[in-house]
């Protein structure tokens, strides 16, 4: 191989590019990993919103069904949205609402909904919106990551399609010899 110009020097670059792959492969798994452990937690988190906010909701339907004014005021007249943002625009009308409005917290008190729990629903939400940025971060970097796996792929594939070519030709006395080298030959 040496004499076809593959000496140690060009094996060293070839090692130096794998090495370069096995870490772009790395990052991409840990970023992957990052990402999945992200939207777990996002996800935990808006399932815990979406189940007291759906309760909280309830009840105020039932306290307000005869006060559309305060029914509109609190974003509970209708159908619950269904895309997230929506949803999470009219949970925050409704925690923000009546967080600061003490003749509707008098109401909720009534069906067991205290200042303390709309308190915990409005950190839920700040909670819920870090932890979806994060997520996006993560996927962004994942996303990034993919694209730097994929460029060492790339690279070393197009450095491994030059060494098996040369090393066919060096071998062409020895075929067999090419499946120490990973190439399946037929006889």
């Amino acid at each position: 191989m040496a004499d076809l110009g593959f000496d140690s020097v060009v094996i060293g670059e070839g090692k130096a590019i794998l090495a370069e792959t096995r870490q772009a492969y790395d990052d991409n798994k840990t970023e992957d990993d990052e990402t999945t452990a992200a939207y777990a937690d996002f996800l935990n988190i808006r399932t815990k919103l979406e189940d007291t906010f759906n309760v909280h909701r309830k009840k105020a339907k039932v306290v307000f069904r005869n006060d559309s004014l305060t029914a509109d005021k609190l974003a509970i007249s209708g159908a619950m949205p269904r895309t997230y943002i929506k949803w999470l625009e009219a949970a925050k009308k409704f925690y923000s609402v009546a967080s600061t409005d003490a003749g509707i917290q008098g109401k909720l008190t009534r069906l067991k909904v205290s200042l303390e729990d709309l308190t915990a629903a409005n950190t839920l939400i700040i909670d819920l919106e870090a932890a979806r940025s994060l997520y996006l971060k993560e996927k962004g970097e994942s996303q990034d990551a993919i694209k730097a796996k994929d460029a060492a792929f790339y690279k070393i594939d197009d450095w491994m399609s030059e060494f098996y070519a040369v090393a066919k030709i060096g071998l062409e006395d020895n075929p067999q010899l090419l499946e120490a080298l990973g190439k399946i030959v037929r006889n």
